[in-house]
């Protein structure tokens, strides 16, 4: 539980579902508090009057035990449900009733407010095609594929474990992106030049870095005490992966500090990719 005289702050993510809608918009706005640690909970499938009493009761009595009032934000879809909701404890923020009445007014439509329909899983197409970019993405990752380069939207090249699995797996999942990854193996690292399976495709291939500290960081988790995860072999393999991405024009950013979701936002906005996916 949360110290009272720490500068801790619990927040709720309330849904009547998986939760994912209210937790990537939630977490995107307390990004912008870095000097606010917070505590996070999330409360899924809340789709029942008895759901929703249990976390308001959840949610006041640890208000009660820290002596600070909650933050929760929620996407409850049933009105009755966010009646129960809004009597909580702490600083309650509705997600649909901040966006879906200001749409409402602008183009004169009424929201007809559903289970599900903040994914747009009942749109097919739009699901099939974010389906089809996760399949390519797992199939071309880690070199393996790359006879299909000739379908990729981007290509991810970098040393190992820089994050070119999870970025091009998230530009598919939400985006619809066929993104592939490319890792820059030891015997390559040192050409100053792309790796022959790069070559025809230089147009998409976008490079990521992170610091070697950062890197050193990642590896000895895999590989403790390994040559793989000092920190003389990380600054050596940034250093060769950088250069070659100078001397081949390749446009690459260090990723280090940035999260997932801004690093697929910078790699789309400089390759100039659109999102091949649109709400039904």
């Amino acid at each position: 539980m949360p110290d009272k005289n720490n500068n801790s702050r619990a927040v709720f993510f309330v849904s009547n579902s998986t939760g994912i809608t209210v937790e990537t918009l939630g977490r995107s706005l307390l990004y912008q508090f870095s000097s606010t640690q917070f505590e996070s909970h999330s409360l899924r499938f809340i789709d029942t009057t008895d759901k929703a009493k249990e976390a308001v009761n959840t949610i006041n009595n640890l208000a009660s035990e820290t002596g600070s009032r909650p933050i929760i934000l929620s996407t409850l879809v049933k009105p009755e449900l966010r009646d129960i909701l809004s009597t909580v404890n702490g600083l309650y923020l509705d997600i649909f009733d901040t966006f879906i009445s200001p749409i409402e007014h602008e183009i004169g439509s009424e929201a007809k407010l559903g289970m599900g329909r903040a994914h747009g899983i009942i749109d097919d197409d739009y699901y099939t095609d974010r389906m089809d970019a996760v399949n390519y993405s797992l199939k071309t990752d880690d070199g393996v594929g790359a006879k299909e380069y000739s379908q990729a939207d981007v290509i991810l090249t970098g040393a190992s474990r820089t994050g070119k699995t999870p970025t091009s797996l998230y530009l598919a999942m939400h985006y619809g992106l066929k993104a592939a990854n490319y890792p820059i193996v030891d015997e390559e690292i040192d050409s100053y030049s792309l790796p022959a399976s790069l070559k025809d495709y230089k147009d998409k291939v976008f490079g990521l870095v992170v610091t070697p500290e950062r890197l050193q960081s990642i590896r000895t988790k895999r590989r403790p005490d390994s040559q793989y995860a000092t920190l003389s072999q990380c600054q050596y393999e940034i250093r060769q992966t950088e250069a070659m991405f100078q001397q081949e024009n390749i446009p690459y950013f260090d990723v280090s500090s940035m999260s997932i979701e801004e690093v697929s936002s910078n790699i789309m906005n400089m390759m100039k990719i659109s999102s091949r996916t649109f709400l039904p």
